[in-house]
């Protein structure tokens, strides 16, 4: 039913910033809520923030003070603003869409993009 695609990845220093887009190329978002993910090699995926319909946000403590998630309706977007990245932030980023009330696990998220990498170099 949704179709996400992640854009904005790519290469920053640490201290730096970056932007990262999901657009539903299919389908809509306006009805769900929209999660951000990170896998690094090795390591299990795991939950960075949501934005509910609401507008409401919540996020993992590792984040907190640093990103911001926001939504876009009418485009049709959701965003992830990570500044004062650090190396450990380095993974594949992954939007994510649920029906589910506050989603924090993988489980409860219904459709995926393919990711978007990001590196923080040191």
């Amino acid at each position: 039913q949704v179709r996400l695609v992640e854009s904005g990845g790519g290469v920053v220093q640490a201290g730096g910033s970056l932007r990262l887009s999901c657009a539903a190329t299919v389908g809509t978002i306006t009805t769900r809520n929209m999660g951000w993910f990170r896998q690094a090699p090795g390591k299990e995926r795991q939950f960075v923030a949501f934005v509910h319909v609401s507008l409401a946000t919540h996020y993992a403590d590792f984040v907190k003070g640093r990103f911001a998630v926001s939504r876009d309706d009418a485009k049709n977007t959701v965003y992830l603003q990570m500044n004062n990245l650090e190396p450990e932030d380095t993974a594949i980023y992954y939007c994510a869409a649920s029906y589910a009330s506050a989603p924090t696990l993988v489980a409860e998220y219904d459709y995926w993009g393919r990711g978007t990498q990001v590196t923080v170099s040191s």
